[in-house]
């Protein structure tokens, strides 16, 4: 009997022991938006210690796919069990990381027209929303960005026009934007979004990575940390390597990954623990 009571507390102790050293992901949060006029959702993972602790804590802003919402890094990108590992190994410093979706109304990270205006939601919204209601770090210093193909590209340019916020940036086999305005029309025209032959270009100038990094000035490129990872058998790879060739021409230092593997999950899931060990370089103090 006393061995019994022995093992039953045994194993509660474990048990809860176990509990203590797992982050929690909450996936069907949401915001009221003045700007999109609609309720937005969005996903969190909060670190194992954020309830037994008063400290803030760094933030990581990451970004799904075409065709994914809010839950596609804590469905198929495992976020929850990667980054808890990450933690518990010392690979990564413990983060609050925020998912958003980009996937209801429009689909996409950025501003399409006057009445759809999603990059400015991000910046004057959402950031204030979860940096006030958590506790977040809200320093350039301890804020970063990442995500994969449009979540990629989002990764790109947000970083691009405001790199004053963002410590890193590591877009994942990136969509880097139009290659040329006949091919932003097309989009556009696909999309029902109807523009000036003059907001076309203004458009272009300022969602194509390529052409931003040609033209920003090198020291605000040089104040982001930039990985970026792109697959050798990916159907973006030619994107990705003329934004490195870029940085590269401008003297920029950055991490420029090409592993074998294609435009999937797999590949992601292999990615997401060098991204959480990247910017956690910048959270820490060397």
């Amino acid at each position: 009997m006393k061995n019994s009571i022995v093992l039953r507390t045994l194993c509660i102790f474990l048990a809860f022991t176990a509990n203590a050293q797992t982050g929690k992901v909450y996936d069907e949060l949401s915001m009221t938006s003045k700007i999109l006029k609609d309720s937005r959702k969005y996903a969190i993972y909060l670190p194992p210690d954020y309830e037994s602790s008063v400290r803030s804590y760094p933030v990581l802003y990451l970004l799904h796919g075409a065709g994914d919402d809010q839950t596609g890094w804590i469905q198929f990108g495992e976020v929850l069990r990667i980054t808890d590992k990450a933690i518990s190994e010392g690979k990564a410093t413990p983060m609050i990381i925020v998912m958003p979706d980009a996937n209801t109304g429009k689909r996409g990270y950025f501003n399409q027209g006057k009445d759809w205006r999603y990059e400015d939601f991000f910046f004057e919204e959402l950031m204030p929303h979860v940096e006030q209601k958590y506790r977040i770090k809200s320093e350039k210093r301890y804020r970063a960005v990442a995500g994969l193909s449009m979540g990629g590209g989002g990764s790109f340019m947000y970083a691009l026009h405001h790199p004053e916020l963002f410590s890193s940036a590591c877009p994942l086999s990136a969509y880097v934007g139009p290659s040329t305005i006949a091919d932003l029309k097309n989009r556009m025209q696909n999309s029902g979004v109807n523009f000036t032959d003059a907001e076309l270009q203004a458009y272009f100038d300022q969602h194509n990575a390529v052409k931003l990094i040609e033209e920003t000035d090198a020291k605000e490129l040089r104040s982001v940390r930039w990985y970026i990872d792109c697959g050798d058998d990916d159907f973006l790879y030619e994107g990705n390597s003329l934004a490195h060739i870029a940085l590269k021409k401008k003297e920029v230092p950055h991490e420029y990954r090409v592993r074998d593997g294609a435009h999937n999950w797999s590949y992601w899931r292999e990615s997401l623990p060098e991204v959480l060990r990247f910017v956690s370089e910048a959270f820490h103090q060397n």
